[in-house]
């Protein structure tokens, strides 16, 4: 078998992709001269845009070239930080993850409602950076940038984000249920929508351009303001 077969390697940082009898890193794949190299390793559950350089017999290849029998494939991983629009997207299952970015002032698409055909379609057409932790999702061709998120809980979540992509970060200028940007706004415009205790203890508000929500600095904002400082921001506009 050995020589009728194309040996895989994959670096430690992905091998938590492979089937459990992989997770040693080393694949043995039966050679198939029509299989490209991205095909080879999309099949061991590896998706490509988690890929950052592939190496064939120790030489810098691309996905879409052909392994001999008995050559070895390298598969190392994105380096950080990678280099993408700031500009992302987020599945249906990262609706906190969206808000939080929002709050960092990051241009962070998100609809609860999306299907996967309109989320490849969307990231193709606005050139967004897909976040998912869809595999499938981010195998489609549509594709071009996407990243599996690491995390199980929001803050690690948020944390994986911000360390692979180094985002440039705005704190407070982002209206947290649908991303618009935040203009100040003179309190007498908005009083009639502020409860009589709000009224009295601020005085600085702004409104999201888009859906019109009003953000002030409230009880909660120490929170957000510790949240942003281990995002590593800053800024001092108003806030929910």
């Amino acid at each position: 078998m050995a020589d009728r077969a194309v040996r895989v390697l994959i670096a430690p940082e992905l091998r938590f992709f492979l089937p459990r009898r992989y997770r040693g890193g080393q694949a043995a794949v039966r050679h198939d001269p029509t299989a490209t190299i991205g095909h080879v390793v999309e099949s061991l559950g590896v998706p490509l845009p988690e890929v950052g350089a592939l190496l064939l017999d120790g030489t810098a290849t691309a996905p879409g070239a052909r392994a001999a029998a008995g050559s070895t494939v390298e598969v190392r991983p994105v380096r950080r930080p990678q280099p993408a629009p700031a500009r992302f997207l987020l599945d249906v299952h990262f609706g906190a993850l969206a808000r939080r970015m929002r709050l960092l002032g990051l241009d962070a698409s998100y609809r609860n409602d999306a299907t996967d055909d309109e989320l490849a379609e969307q990231a193709h057409r606005e050139d967004r950076v897909l976040l998912t932790q869809d595999r499938g999702l981010l195998r489609r061709r549509a594709v071009a940038t996407g990243a599996y998120v690491r995390g199980r809980t929001t803050d690690e979540q948020l944390a994986d984000v911000l360390d692979r992509f180094r985002p440039p970060l705005a704190p407070w200028t982002r209206c947290a249920a649908c991303g618009g940007l935040l203009e100040p706004v003179a309190k007498q415009e908005v009083a009639h929508r502020l409860q009589p205790g709000t009224l009295r203890e601020h005085d600085e508000f702004a409104r999201c351009r888009d859906c019109g929500q009003v953000y002030w600095r409230g009880a909660h904002s120490r929170r957000i303001e510790e949240m942003i400082r281990r995002a590593g921001g800053g800024g001092a506009a108003p806030g929910a």
